[in-house]
């Protein structure tokens, strides 16, 4: 029997190598074959030398290799930029090329994030809509002007066009940090964005902060727990290919736990106090010089963004950590970026949540 051929961007990222590698120790992963696209000429070396992976050095911006590349593969994983509507384009018109060819349906599953879902808030007051992935009409509410949204629909679009099977997985504010062979062979970025944004701010401010008063609420999810969730709906698509909701009822929230702005940046606040980083445990507000310099000039972390993973739970999801777990990884994210910082001048900029080689 042939095997099932994987296509997977952001293998180098803090998801991406995180699923790379719970696809690569899979009880099945004898009969996969995985290529991913890296930016990199020596990770792809030692991907392909140390794991046995086909590496193809480019980047989203090579859309022929992205067409070129899903058309091919039975299942693609895209989870670099969210943001990159050509990427996914270019990923959608191969899966297309693969159907006019074969007749048959290529698989999508395409990272987002509940970012699609956040509002205006600046941190001044607690938002009252949640979102539920189950309920696809309210999803559909959100306008295209929505961070991520334009992405989301062009790959709906694929699905409905009925040339794709196309699946979403929303991830919430992302905590802790990765441990795996990736990360120990210097493949994989062990580290998220936003939290460390927010710490790294509060390091070179000497005091750490917030947006507003903190009053917003956003949903979280532990690293191990979300990349979980891509090989559960990985599984169950391949065992249920028909009755695994898709295209439009295929949105998945990566969300176990919710918490206030607030609550995350006293707890920064506390252990920057404690090692000497900071004046007070108590977060003082970002200016907007602050927001110009750390975060390019956006109250983003302001926002409100909640949600209810009732699909992701239905397929069998089952998450380990929850918001008292978020809050006590803290610490230790902030000793391990005041190690690997140190000696750099390190000014954090905001980057849109793309993945990095």
């Amino acid at each position: 029997m042939s095997k099932q051929k994987i296509f997977l961007t952001g293998a180098t990222g803090f998801i991406g190598g995180a699923v790379l590698w719970r696809l690569l120790s899979h009880k099945d992963a004898k009969d996969f074959s995985f290529k991913v696209l890296v930016r990199s000429s020596e990770k792809a070396k030692l991907l392909c030398d140390k794991f046995g992976v086909e590496a193809v050095v480019g980047s989203l911006a090579d859309l022929d290799k992205l067409e070129k590349f899903s058309e091919e593969a039975d299942y693609v994983f895209a989870i670099a930029d969210v943001d990159d509507l050509k990427a996914a384009q270019a990923v959608v018109k191969g899966l297309k090329n693969k159907f006019d060819k074969t007749g048959q349906k290529g698989i999508l599953i395409h990272t987002s994030g509940t970012g699609v879902l956040a509002d205006q808030a600046a941190g001044l007051y607690t938002g009252e809509k949640v979102y539920n992935d189950a309920n696809p009409d309210d999803i559909e509410s959100l306008p295209l002007t929505q961070v991520h949204r334009p992405v989301d629909v062009a790959v709906i679009d694929a699905g409905k066009a009925g040339y794709a099977k196309t699946y979403i997985i929303c991830p919430s504010t992302i905590y802790g940090v990765v441990s795996n062979p990736l990360v120990d062979a210097g493949i994989q970025n062990p580290h998220s964005i936003q939290i460390p944004q927010i710490i790294r701010a509060g390091i070179d401010r000497g005091q750490g902060g917030m947006v507003g008063l903190g009053e917003n609420l956003w949903p979280n999810v532990w690293v191990d727990d979300v990349a979980d969730l891509y090989i559960v709906l990985f599984d169950r698509i391949r065992a249920d290919p028909e009755g695994t909701p898709n295209g439009r009822e295929g949105y998945y929230f990566g969300a176990s736990g919710e918490h206030s702005l607030y609550d995350v940046c006293k707890k920064i606040a506390e252990v920057l106090a404690q090692k000497g980083k900071g004046q007070s445990a108590e977060p003082t507000t970002f200016t907007q010089a602050d927001l110009d310099k750390y975060f390019d000039g956006s109250a983003y972390l302001g926002s409100n963004s909640r949600c209810i993973a009732e699909r992701s739970l239905s397929i069998g999801w089952k998450p380990k950590k929850s918001t008292p777990d978020f809050l006590a990884s803290i610490e230790p994210e902030v000793t391990a970026l005041l190690i690997r910082d140190a000696g750099k001048g390190y000014i954090p900029r905001a980057d849109g949540g793309k993945s990095k080689d």
